[in-house]
């Protein structure tokens, strides 16, 4: 693993004392990692606090478009207690809150002892618009239910720490994949808002190259398919698994530890047909409102505008965000506290699924939620 601080960034002079130790600890427990689908497992870590969930239903919700929706519903679930320092912590595309409670996400963060100890801080874990159990299409508008994208979601989040739950300063928003994306979003929507800032797994530049034109295709999949019937079908596409299984394939998984599962074409056919005859439990509307939601994103106009502490984290072989474009590296240049910690690649990590696994960067967080001050 390896830090770099921005032209104009101070160096996180306590966070850089650990990454070494971070390093070895991330060779030893790489062979943990595991694919990002493992972040919507039920399993969570014994030693967790038991979960709070909550429903906060929104009147009249305005979307970045003008459509309205009668009455919007945030799904959310918190571990803690309120009157403790607040964390904002946000999953990626499909999934939900408590689908972060996973041994090897929630259960490296929030257990006792751990850098987002529950006992120490009030963690946040919302259902984004359109997944988990917060309003999306597959409860009855279908192809009506408004079009959102990434900045609704920020801003549905913002209105229900500040609205519903009553928060006022956020120690930290982190984020995975989509979550990551949202996490520049609400750093320069909300620059004093929040302390740190960690996007994960997510570029603070619009969608382009491999990740969009992979988007676009389970997109124009689903649209396309006549099963669809402008999102009226009464049996669930059969494109949507299709492009399921060959966008996770594309973009997911990691090339070394795709060839070592699979180093001949039978056992590449074996793990195909595994992948294509596994349950699904999808909806098309649902996938397609997701992606869909991304085409817009786009964080980079405001990234001076930013406060907070930023800590990029991303792994060496993730498809979707591949660290040699450069990309990372120019835009941090922007920030006046940048850095980014970068998992290195190896046949026991997963592509952009690499930090699914906590262990492989929660001790540069921990050392930065020591040193970065607060800016409330």
């Amino acid at each position: 693993m390896h830090l770099t601080t921005t032209a104009r960034a101070p160096v996180f002079t306590s966070a850089l004392r650990c990454w070494a130790g971070v390093s070895r600890f991330a060779h030893l427990l790489a062979a943990m990692v595991l694919s990002a689908a493992t972040l919507s497992s039920p399993a969570q870590a014994a030693d967790l606090p038991a979960p709070r969930e909550g429903d906060w239903r929104v009147p009249d919700f305005r979307f970045h478009d003008g459509s309205t929706l009668p009455e919007l519903t945030l799904h959310y679930t918190t571990l803690g207690s309120p009157d403790k320092p607040a964390v904002l912590v946000l999953h990626g595309t499909l999934g939900s809150g408590k689908g972060l409670l996973t041994p090897g996400f929630g259960g490296e963060l929030f257990g006792l002892g751990q850098p987002l100890d529950a006992s120490r801080y009030f963690i946040i874990l919302p259902d984004g618009i359109g997944t988990g159990e917060s309003s999306r299409p597959s409860q009855g508008l279908r192809a009506r239910f408004p079009h959102y994208n990434y900045e609704d979601m920020v801003r549905a989040q913002h209105r229900l720490v500040t609205e519903h739950l009553g928060i006022r300063h956020l120690r930290m928003v982190l984020g995975y994949s989509m979550g990551g994306m949202h996490t520049w979003l609400w750093a320069q929507l909300y620059p004093g808002f929040m302390d740190i800032a960690v996007p994960m797994a997510a570029l603070p530049v619009p969608m382009a190259g491999r990740n969009w034109m992979l988007r676009r295709l389970v997109i124009d999949s689903i649209r396309n398919d006549p099963a669809w019937k402008n999102g009226d079908y009464t049996e669930q596409p059969p494109s949507l698994r299709f492009a399921s299984v060959y966008f996770n394939l594309a973009t997911n998984g990691g090339s070394q530890a795709l060839y070592r599962q699979a180093p001949t074409r039978e056992k590449a056919d074996q793990l195909l047909d595994q992948r294509l005859q596994a349950p699904f439990k999808g909806d098309a509307n649902d996938h397609l409102y997701q992606w869909e939601a991304s085409g817009d994103y786009d964080p980079s106009a405001g990234l001076e505008r930013i406060r907070a502490r930023v800590l990029a984290i991303n792994s060496a072989d993730d498809e979707r965000n591949p660290p040699e474009l450069g990309v990372l590296e120019r835009e941090l240049k922007r920030l006046p506290h940048g850095a980014q910690y970068i998992v290195p690649g190896s046949p026991t990590t997963a592509g952009h699924g690499t930090l699914a696994q906590a262990a492989l960067w929660k001790a540069a967080v921990a050392d930065l939620l020591r040193s970065a001050p607060r800016l409330d």
